[in-house]
């Protein structure tokens, strides 16, 4: 077998047969396939695509390349969220709470943030004493018994996937739908949960910009579910505008407590009321509404911010700044950003908001940059509000004086005003199934 006939059959729109793909991705993670041949084959993939059962397999080959975690010793049924990327999203701080309130098992492992999208290890991290690394043991005994852990991704989960990813991020070939979904559900097929929800976002601050394309890549993550024997489904949720009113690490865990206690913005509210529900739906919990009920009471009783603080307590982290948010380290320097003219918010780019706040220091610009966890940006004025010239629609907060401007600039990059009430935006355009897409 040679590599030099596999990019000429699937440029030529061949179909990879199972063994090819083994020894292709299997022999790019050895070394034993050169940079250059990977590239011409990712970019023949780019062109021609790869029919369900090649993008099931290749997934399933990149998840083997390294750990393939066992869950077993975590009792009951455990189930998995992922979100594709975007600005303000805090959901996980409080849909995973919710879940284990509610009798879910959630051992999940999270990312950091890079570029204009949040991370949630980072969020995490900005809780004092929060460790985001433990070893299998102590994961397991936590989700066992608390009913949740959240840590960081493993350096040898799917390893294929990231040597892979970053060839794809230097040859143009990133935005591939069987790429894009191969690369995701490999992590999270290595994870090992029995269930997996997918929060697939769509708008200008999500990586894919339409709802047809969004609706397209969720469908092909839930087949890659299926075809790993792992019930699955997607919702396809708005980031055409941030997700809550925070911006930033320590911004972000207080409004997710907020919204544990029940005041908290409602579209985040919403937004994780129903990842919530179809998470505890997955596991088996009942009807989706009777999910939805069980989700609201938790979080009516206190119960799912009590989960949040356990958690915290368990991984070496001060639950106190939960109780009393006002501990959290504040950034020593501020700016209001003032509406340039009378009318409504008729449009909020979501990548450009979230790339004032890497600019104030909430995010990296690299890998190796070092986060600002009090930087940030404090959302007053949202899509569709009205202002008035002069009026306060945000705050910034950093760490650095001198960044305040360059991200005030950005941030009104961001913001189109207009004489008109914008029309209102879904924030859940439609839940994905196998073989079913139902838009709302």
């Amino acid at each position: 077998m040679r590599m030099y006939d596999l990019i000429m059959k699937k440029r030529n729109g061949g179909v990879l047969t199972d063994q090819e793909i083994e020894y292709m991705v299997n022999g790019y993670v050895k070394g034993e396939i050169a940079d250059y041949q990977m590239s011409a084959m990712l970019m023949a993939i780019w062109f021609k695509g790869m029919n369900d059962h090649e993008i099931g397999e290749l997934t399933q080959v990149m998840a083997r390349s390294g750990d393939m975690i066992d869950l077993s010793a975590i009792e009951g049924k455990k189930v998995d969220k992922h979100s594709t990327g975007g600005v303000g999203d805090k959901t996980t701080l409080v849909v995973v709470p919710i879940v284990a309130a509610c009798g879910g098992k959630v051992a999940k492992m999270s990312g950091r943030g890079l570029g204009h999208t949040g991370g949630t290890v980072d969020k995490l991290e900005a809780i004092p004493g929060f460790r985001t690394e433990l070893d299998r043991k102590e994961f397991f005994g936590i989700v066992n018994k608390l009913g949740l852990s959240v840590i960081g991704q493993s350096g040898n989960l799917a390893p294929a996937d990231k040597k892979i990813y970053a060839l794809r991020d230097v040859t143009a070939t990133v935005d591939s739908i069987p790429l894009i979904a191969s690369s995701i559900m490999s992590k999270k097929i290595a994870a090992g949960s029995d269930c997996i929800l997918l929060d697939v976002k769509t708008g200008s601050g999500a990586f894919m910009k339409t709802l047809d394309d969004s609706i397209a890549l969720a469908r092909q993550m839930v087949a890659i579910g299926a075809h790993a024997g792992r019930n699955t489904v997607a919702l396809i949720t708005d980031m055409d505008i941030p997700l809550g009113h925070a911006i930033g690490n320590s911004m972000e865990v207080i409004e997710s407590v907020e919204t544990l206690k029940g005041h908290g913005p409602a579209d985040l509210t919403e937004v994780c009321l129903q990842l919530a529900s179809n998470m505890l739906f997955l596991v088996g919990k009942g009807t989706i509404e009777e999910c939805r009920a069980m989700a609201e009471k938790s979080i009516q009783d206190g119960s799912a911010f009590e989960k949040f603080a356990a958690m915290v307590e368990a991984q070496g982290g001060d639950s106190s700044v939960l109780r009393d948010t006002d501990k959290f380290a504040k950034a020593p320097f501020s700016q209001e950003v003032l509406a340039p003219a009378d009318g409504y918010i008729v449009k909020m780019n979501a990548e450009e908001c979230g790339i004032a706040s890497v600019v104030l220091g909430a995010g990296r610009e690299t890998k190796d940059s070092a986060i600002d966890f009090s930087a940030g940006i404090m959302i007053h004025k949202k899509y569709g509000d009205m202002v008035k010239k002069g009026e306060k629609i945000a705050a910034l907060y950093t760490s650095r004086q001198e960044l305040l401007a360059p991200a005030a600039k950005k941030y009104l990059d961001a913001i189109v005003i207009g004489g008109q009430k914008p029309a209102a935006i879904p924030l859940v355009f439609a839940r994905v199934e196998k073989d079913k897409v139902e838009k709302y």
